[in-house]
């Protein structure tokens, strides 16, 4: 089955695709999108992640801006690439060819084969763009599972996870459009957690892959270490085991709405389950099967190592 990626392209981005081509679906395509570093940086990660990994599907360049707000990014936390390492880095490679995310997003919408099924793993603006000028070809999504958004909290700010806080219009857009949204939370992605023997188990597969994978993985676990927790979420990952695995989650249908003002409040996503106090526009994920999650994740990776 033909699916597509829309990415921000960071180290659980690439995680999180590598857990897709280790399945039994077909990427047929991946667009990107401004989020954990700028557009640029985003371009070359995507060409340096190809080259190392293999990956031949076309990669293509979408929205360097949010629909409204000026660019957020997560380089305070992940450094200026977006992909922290305690050692080697993505290698340097040839630039992606120039191909406009839309144009090719529109088509293979379009083209009408199978159902159209997306993985969205940073802010939904190139999916806010179709949705805007062309809702025809928006209607034709039969599901959006995105990465993002938080039950009870967030991460970037006390209320907003960074995917809906670097875009909350995009998010706006999309539901008021009426997409299919399966929302991945934070509180969700909390529950499958990325440890230090995870680091000690690949750097144990012989190869400079292995090894960059290894010095990758623990530049992210670092993130929690240095903030005194013992384990990282995986958050992107956790989005893509349940896209290829659907059974290992619980989803909700609920009310989603997304905060657009207000110094503390903004991105805010609000859930509201009750049916009698809201029209259900969306689902959540509301349990997941933790290790089976795990497994379906680091299987991936042990493979893209070996």
């Amino acid at each position: 089955m033909g699916i597509w990626i829309d990415t921000d392209m960071g180290f659980d981005d690439i995680a999180a695709i590598l857990v897709v081509t280790h399945s039994e679906l077909v990427i047929d395509g991946v667009s990107l999108v401004s989020g954990n570093a700028p557009l640029s940086h985003v371009r070359a990660n995507a060409a340096s992640a190809a080259k190392v990994f293999g990956w031949h599907f076309p990669i293509h360049t979408g929205r360097e801006l949010p629909v409204l707000c000026k660019l957020e990014t997560a380089q305070g936390i992940l450094g200026q690439s977006g992909i922290p390492t305690t050692n080697r880095n993505l290698p340097e490679a040839e630039a992606l060819p120039l191909s406009d995310a839309f144009t090719a997003l529109c088509d293979w919408l379009a083209d009408g084969r199978g159902p159209k099924r997306i993985l969205a793993l940073g802010p939904l603006t190139n999916i806010a763009a179709i949705a805007l000028a062309r809702p025809e070809i928006a209607d034709l999504i039969d599901e959006l599972t995105w990465m993002g958004g938080g039950v009870t909290s967030g991460n970037h700010t006390a209320s907003a996870e960074f995917n809906a806080f670097a875009d909350p219009e995009a998010l706006a857009i999309v539901l008021a459009h009426g997409v299919p949204l399966r929302m991945v939370d934070l509180d969700i992605c909390r529950k499958v957690l990325a440890w230090p023997d995870d680091v000690t188990h690949l750097r144990r597969t012989a190869g400079e892959r292995a090894q960059l994978l290894a010095d990758l993985l623990e530049g992210y676990i670092n993130i929690a270490i240095s903030r005194g927790r013992p384990a990282m979420a995986v958050y992107d990952p956790t989005a893509a085991a349940i896209f290829v695995d659907p059974e290992i989650a619980a989803f909700r249908h609920a009310r989603i709405d997304i905060e657009l003002q207000g110094q503390h409040t903004r991105g805010r996503t609000v859930v509201e389950t009750r049916a009698s106090h809201g029209e259900f526009n969306a689902h959540f994920a509301g349990e997941i099967d933790a290790d089976k999650a795990r497994a379906i994740i680091f299987d991936a990776l042990r493979q893209a190592a070996a």
